[in-house]
């Protein structure tokens, strides 16, 4: 029997045909589903599907009987409150947008889970994430663009550590979306043509200010003033929880023209209204770094760097201030860089690090 490895399997054909890659190439393979929904009831459950859903459980369950592996469900709820839920409610209601993604894998597929893994055997995890990881010649591993840019998942994957890495398999990153529904169909998994989850798991109506203020006991900041930069109101909120920078949608404000949000002011309640060329800036500045590629920025150098998910990303200088953080200077302007948000930088198609967009 090959070296053992736990498969995060989120009842999805990415992770169910990880899982069937891994055990074609002679590894022992485990699957495992992380209970991290905070609601007993099964009908909460089940509603609120993604990966956290009894619907996730069954599907995975059924995939690990096709591979004829062990499959286990692991108690992950108290590490998701902590890392991923508590952290997505304080952000907002310090007028930041959070990336819930980004955390959990951080802090719960990847810690949490790498650690039990590791207490019962296991020399590797694994998911379905589309990147790959390679190990550079300076020693450290990086993670690598998948071959599909249309899938590509390592803006996700930015802060991940030197230690997970090294534990880490992610074999679906070598192929195309098609190709995996492909492999699935073939292999007889039961969920090749389950459509992929789009919203965060733990918010299914996507009213994310409905679940802060139910998270919080109705304990939300109250309406407020719209205001322009320098300060004359233009109407009234319904609270800082409801917005976001480059929001146009939802702000029912009679201006004759089309306005965005461009800041988010939690001190005053405020929430400032500008035209769309004042959601662009060519300076970022972020905390919290996490160095992939390199160990440390110690001249500026000119990196691709992304301000949300689905940005196809704009060349930028990044330069260390003295203070640990890094200043992003772009070539071009970029749209709605969001307080919260990460920006990841890439180097010659590998992550290089990322940080907390301030």
């Amino acid at each position: 029997m090959g070296k053992r490895v736990v498969v995060g399997m989120s009842g999805g054909v990415d992770s169910s045909v990880a899982a069937l890659l891994l055990k074609r190439q002679g590894y022992d393979v485990i699957g495992v589903t992380m209970q991290i929904w905070q609601d007993e009831t099964p009908s909460c459950q089940a509603e609120n599907g993604g990966c956290c859903g009894l619907s996730a459980v069954e599907d995975a369950r059924r995939v690990a009987e096709v591979l004829d592996i062990p499959y286990y469900v692991m108690n992950f709820k108290a590490e998701f409150q902590k890392s991923v839920i508590d952290y997505f409610v304080a952000e907002y209601l310090r007028g930041r947008t959070p990336n819930p993604c980004i955390a959990c894998n951080r802090y719960v597929k990847w810690e949490a889970l790498l650690q039990r893994s590791l207490e019962i055997g296991a020399e590797y995890i694994a998911t379905g994430h589309y990147a790959r990881i390679d190990r550079l010649e300076n020693g450290r591993y990086a993670i690598r663009n998948s071959v599909t840019a249309a899938k590509d998942q390592t803006y996700a994957l930015y802060n991940l550590t030197q230690e997970q890495l090294a534990h880490t398999i992610l074999p679906v990153g070598e192929y195309a979306k098609d190709e995996i529904r492909l492999m699935a169909a073939e292999a007889g998994l039961p969920v090749a043509d389950k459509p992929d989850s789009q919203e965060i798991c733990f918010v299914s109506d996507d009213d994310y200010a409905g679940f802060i203020e139910r998270e919080t006991d109705g304990k939300v900041p109250g309406p407020g003033n719209f205001v322009t930069a320098d300060g004359k109101v233009l109407g009234t909120h319904k609270g800082i929880t409801h917005y976001t920078i480059g929001q146009r949608r939802g702000l029912e404000l009679p201006m004759g023209e089309r306005v965005f949000v461009t800041e988010i002011r939690p001190e005053t309640d405020e929430v400032v209204i500008g035209s769309n060329e004042d959601v662009f800036t060519d300076k970022v500045l972020c905390d919290r770094v996490n160095y992939m590629s390199v160990d440390g920025l110690e001249v500026p150098r000119r990196v691709l760097a992304k301000i949300r998910y689905n940005h196809k990303g704009e060349y930028c200088q990044i330069e260390k201030q003295a203070d640990g953080k890094v200043l992003c200077t772009f070539e071009k302007p970029v749209r709605a860089a969001t307080p919260g948000q990460a920006v990841v930088f890439y180097e010659d198609g590998y992550v290089l690090g990322g940080g907390t967009i301030l």
